[in-house]
């Protein structure tokens, strides 16, 4: 099970809408933006199609509007996580929030990870909008109200899956008869804020490898400073690259030259020392 994935794994580079079309096309919903799963309970039930019987589906606030009713499904999910003995941390207090980018991260995780059992095949037997209303009340994620209501819509009338040549064009489809009438104006503006949250996510994501790789520099920088190691040629010609300042030039053949010159010259001396000995 890829229960633990580093942060630079390929999972992380999924996109947005290839996880909604992921999440939409197994639970039959219509999904536009990734906040809306933020209540939990729409990754209760990719557990409970990639787990069958394991999620206590009786437990999973489809409904769940306030941060507290999400922790809730969150408890259900962190119960299933430590039967499955899968040691991912959830950080409920930053998905409650509702925030792209944390959300996004924890699907593409738990994407990778129902991706990695039984080779990614679904069971095609498993209804997700019977699993969904169980006890006979349909129900629907809440991200918002705005959000139940498209959901609990689908619920009820149960579309197909949504296919690999649609899952783009769900979204909008969606929003032209929110609009009513669907004027170019109108669909021009959602079509801006979808490209404008795109654009958004796509600089979280690269704050966040920058971040990744700078902390490894200063941890390198750190490494050093060390008095004991402070001397030796191969800290001197790390701390030349790291230390560089000409953003046009790169210092790697002064670095380069410094070692094999301190090489050279410890080369010297042991060669000094052995025609001493004779």
């Amino acid at each position: 099970m890829a229960t633990n994935i580093g942060i630079m794994d390929s999972a992380y580079f999924v996109g947005r809408n290839e996880i909604l079309g992921w999440i939409n096309d197994c639970l039959h919903l219509s999904l536009s933006r990734i906040e809306e799963a933020a209540s939990g309970a729409v990754q209760c039930q990719m557990m409970d199609m990639t787990f069958p019987g394991v999620v206590p589906m009786h437990k999973v606030n489809f409904d769940a509007k306030n941060e507290y009713e999400m922790i809730q499904n969150y408890k259900v999910m962190q119960e299933v996580f430590t039967k499955l003995k899968i040691t991912k941390p959830l950080e409920v207090n930053k998905l409650v929030k509702g925030r792209p980018l944390d959300n996004l991260e924890f699907l593409q995780w738990l994407k990778r990870f129902c991706d990695s059992i039984n080779g990614g095949i679904m069971n095609e037997n498993y209804n997700p909008v019977e699993r969904r209303s169980r006890g006979g009340k349909e129900k629907s994620v809440k991200g918002s109200s705005k959000v139940s209501k498209s959901l609990q819509t689908n619920n009820m009338h149960q579309p197909p899956p949504v296919t690999t040549s649609n899952k783009t064009f769900c979204p909008k489809q969606v929003k032209s008869h929110a609009v009513g009438g669907g004027s170019n104006s109108s669909a021009e503006v959602q079509a801006l804020s979808k490209e404008l949250e795109d654009l958004k996510l796509s600089v979280d994501l690269l704050e966040k490898e920058k971040d990744f790789y700078f902390t490894k520099l200063r941890d390198v920088e750190i490494l050093c400073q060390t008095p004991e190691l402070d001397d030796l040629p191969i800290v001197v010609a790390v701390k030349k690259i790291l230390y560089a300042t000409d953003a046009n030039e790169s210092p790697l053949e002064e670095a380069q030259e410094c070692l094999n010159a301190s090489l050279g010259l410890e080369a010297a001396e042991e060669a000094q020392g052995e025609e001493a000995e004779f």
